[in-house]
């Protein structure tokens, strides 16, 4: 639901009545995983998609209808052996939609529109929703902050811990989701306790964008800048050449930054997501700032150069006194083998492998390979019972 915020915002801020339907389980190969969300407003205006196509018309009835009748209702949809023409998935897999109407009297609906207001703002939220248990939890939705303060209640009286003791356990799951800037699933039991039980939660996380820093001004960065923005990165090129580093050169980048790369690494902020590219394949420059980076807890640290210049580079790092585990973080030369050769080919791949660090991809083509697809979501362990 968090990925379309903007338009969901723009909606309640319209006084409009609306449904969402959000994946919040997968199982083989599917298309999108949970969190991916459509909606529709009582004038039958969609925005979204959760399966890229396989049951869009079917999930749409479903938002209509929870307009109707404003019942949250979970529904699974799969390939039919039996008519491959069926509603279903052809791509083999399925996924679990729950549709949850949010129009005036939905008990969530002040939760979800304050969830959307805030991810639209850019600000770190996390939305966590009762997918699974009792029916008169289904749907019902916990807005949690950075901080650990909480709205919404998950009001099971049946509960042996009571309504506090729920929400509190709840709020704590859902916030460490938000401190990895994921969406997951989570279970409890129904006494509040942190142990599976009957109860599942889907986490949705709304974080500010990762970034990229981009460290060498020169043609290949400005490719690299337009893939990074491409992959949803806040994109920042940082150069100690002021000659080259400038707003005309890379236009597309969030920030363009005249510093030595070492320095600004040093007081820049980056975390678990973050990726730094080294395109400067000068020593002077390569060396006191991977020393650095391959010390930081960043998700990718990679750099160009030839074979010949990543020994060099390998030889002058040691020399630093960077460990051989340390040098092991280190992608170079960075990319995956595609023959690239212009600048976009080659940031082309580059980016491709960020993403396969990211996803745990192998870089292989899929011709030929038996490998399920979506790896991380056989990984995930199937879909939630509806």
């Amino acid at each position: 639901m968090l990925e379309i915020a903007g338009e969901l915002h723009r909606w309640a801020e319209q006084g409009r009545d609306f449904a969402v339907a959000t994946v919040v389980a997968v199982g083989g190969s599917a298309p999108r995983g949970p969190g991916a969300a459509l909606a529709v407003d009582r004038e039958g205006t969609v925005i979204g998609s959760v399966s890229g196509g396989c049951v869009e018309g079917a999930v749409y009835e479903l938002c209509l209808q929870a307009l109707a009748d404003g019942e949250t209702v979970v529904e699974r949809f799969g390939y039919s052996d039996d008519d491959a023409f069926a509603v279903g998935l052809t791509c083999g897999g399925v996924i679990d939609i729950m549709v949850t109407p949010v129009a005036a009297g939905a008990p969530w609906r002040a939760v979800l529109r304050s969830a959307v207001s805030t991810a639209a703002r850019g600000e770190p939220v996390a939305v966590a929703r009762v997918v699974r248990g009792p029916d008169e939890l289904l749907g019902r939705a916990l807005l949690v902050r950075p901080g650990g303060s909480h709205e919404g209640s998950l009001p099971y009286e049946g509960s042996l811990g009571g309504r506090a003791e729920l929400d509190r356990t709840a709020a704590a799951e859902a916030r460490a989701v938000l401190d990895t800037g994921r969406t997951g699933t989570v279970g409890l039991s129904e006494d509040g306790s942190h142990c599976p039980g009957g109860l599942a939660l889907l986490v949705e996380a709304s974080v500010p964008p990762p970034r990229m820093i981009v460290f060498g001004a020169i043609d290949f960065a400005a490719a690299l800048v337009r893939a990074g923005k491409f992959l949803g990165y806040d994109v920042t090129v940082c150069d100690a050449r002021p000659v080259f580093a400038t707003r005309a050169r890379f236009p597309e980048a969030d920030d363009v930054v005249v510093d030595w790369p070492h320095r600004y690494l040093r007081r820049t902020a980056v975390d678990g997501r973050t990726v730094l590219c080294v395109l400067t394949h000068d020593a002077k420059f390569d060396v006191p700032l991977l020393k650095e980076a391959l010390r930081m807890p960043v998700a990718f640290v990679g750099a160009m150069g030839s074979r010949r210049t990543h020994a060099d580079r390998g030889r002058r790092l040691r020399e630093a006194g960077v460990t051989e585990g340390e040098l092991a973080r280190l992608r170079s030369p960075i990319g995956l083998d595609l023959g690239a050769r212009t600048p976009e080919e080659t940031a082309l791949s580059i980016a491709a492998e960020i993403v396969a660090a990211r996803r745990g991809g192998t870089g292989v083509p899929l011709t030929g390979s038996d490998a399920p697809i979506h790896r991380e979501e056989r990984e995930r362990g199937g879909a939630v019972a509806a």
